[in-house]
């Protein structure tokens, strides 16, 4: 992974939950950065029919696995909930496919250990040019995503369908998800609303490669997370 170090140190319970589904290829090195930063590690094993689970146990990670795939609100929700139950002090969600820069941990944190916020949303979009942001990416989660969650929820982010997130503990026990799939990222900003947490945005890095892009939002399944999020915020 080529991110710029950061000069932040961490400290306390850190737990980081890795959501993935068939990542044998990337996962074993996902685990590996996020461990210089993390107390522990969660891998939620959303029924991957590869060697996810077996390579993610070989790193050290705690693998949760379920019997069948739930999609990725589905693998954060028992995710946050293990984080509930173990009271981790600092609750990260990280991409299994080495979109995001284990570097970047401790920058979320921050604002967290100084009591500046009570959720961090990792920013992918601050510098476009530099993160070399694919146009269609950009178009859906500026434009469709983005203003799909601010008129359903009401708060308006820079990035609503950021992976890399922070929470506090108290805001932990706060946040309540009912999705199943990846509109799950913008009921979170619905939850920060709802909740009346206190939010702060924080500029992050970005690797888009040729296998990152394959696993992440394709035009089609952008448009079709867009009329879910539309669909989720009314059936309530």
């Amino acid at each position: 992974m080529n991110c710029e170090l950061t000069n932040l140190r961490t400290g306390g319970n850190i737990l980081v939950i890795i959501p993935a589904y068939n990542e044998e290829k990337m996962i074993g090195e996902v685990i590996d950065g996020a461990k210089k930063f993390a107390n522990r590690i969660v891998v939620v094993n959303d029924a991957s029919t590869d060697r996810t689970a077996e390579i993610a146990a070989e790193k050290g990670a705690i693998v949760l696995s379920h019997l069948v795939n739930l999609g990725l609100g589905g693998a954060l929700r028992t995710g946050l909930e293990y984080a509930r139950r173990t009271n981790a002090e600092f609750t990260i969600t990280f991409d299994a496919d080495g979109q995001h820069c284990p570097e970047d941990i401790p920058k979320i944190i921050q604002p967290l250990r100084e009591k500046k916020a009570e959720v961090v949303l990792g920013v992918r979009f601050a510098d476009i040019k530099q993160n070399n942001v694919p146009f269609h990416r950009f178009v859906y989660n500026t434009l469709l995503a983005k203003w799909a969650t601010f008129l359903c929820y009401g708060l308006a982010v820079s990035d609503s369908q950021s992976g890399l997130r922070a929470f506090s503990q108290t805001a932990l026990e706060k946040i309540s998800l009912r999705s199943l799939r990846m509109e799950v990222s913008s009921e979170f900003v619905g939850e920060i609303k709802r909740n009346n947490l206190v939010l702060v945005e924080v500029p992050i890095q970005t690797i888009y490669t040729k296998y990152s892009l394959s696993k992440g939002q394709s035009f089609f399944t952008g448009i079709k997370t867009f009329l879910n999020i539309i669909l989720n915020r009314f059936s309530e």
